[in-house]
């Protein structure tokens, strides 16, 4: 096994989630670039958090979600960077926001539990776009006539809200108070104060 000097690790750990078209788990690199080394798990997890304390103040930051590691831009660029492409994001109506929110605040929850707690029905392409997108998934059936289906959400799911576990979710008060800043059309203010 060949030895390693802390900045050729740092170098080669950067450069393998930098190249990797998903996030990439400490577990992964020991498994694939850093087979043939003499790394451990504690020496790698030193280095990640080194990477990511020098990525902090940059544009671009090492961030963990579920998954793994990734690059991603500051989120308070986003209303900047998103000029580069022409197409628009996706607009999600406020039925498949708080579908989803509801599945990720009270999972394992069945799609009638949902009605309940929303007043009105869950249509069945909201549940399927959920689905497709890869964000929520069936996990079981609920013990009860019907049998009807558990839906919670995925790694995907944390992965595209950069979260890194289900604990990580705002609180509801603080929830609440982050939908107010969703304007009608389904997009985010940007922060004022920021970048003037």
């Amino acid at each position: 096994m060949a030895r390693i000097s802390n900045e050729q690790l740092k170098q080669l750990v950067e450069a393998a989630i930098f190249v990797a078209d998903e996030p990439i788990s400490a577990e992964r690199l020991q498994e694939t670039v850093l087979l043939d080394l003499k790394v451990s798990q504690k020496r790698l997890k030193a280095i990640l958090d080194e990477l990511q304390l020098d990525y902090r103040p940059r544009g671009v930051q090492l961030i963990k979600v579920a998954s793994g590691y990734r690059f991603q831009s500051m989120d308070s660029l986003a209303p900047w960077l998103s000029k580069l492409w022409q197409e628009q994001a996706p607009r999600y109506s406020r039925a498949l926001l708080e579908t989803l929110a509801l599945i990720a605040y009270r999972q394992p929850i069945t799609r009638g539990e949902i009605e309940d707690v929303r007043g009105v029905s869950v249509s069945t392409h909201i549940i399927k776009t959920l689905s497709e997108r890869g964000w929520i998934k069936v996990v079981g059936h609920k013990e009860v006539p019907g049998r009807p289906a558990l839906y919670a959400t995925t790694k995907a799911f944390l992965d595209y809200f950069s979260l890194g576990h289900l604990d990580e979710l705002p609180s509801e008060l603080d929830f609440t108070a982050l939908a107010d800043t969703v304007v009608p059309d389904g997009q985010i203010k940007p922060d004022s104060e920021e970048l003037h």
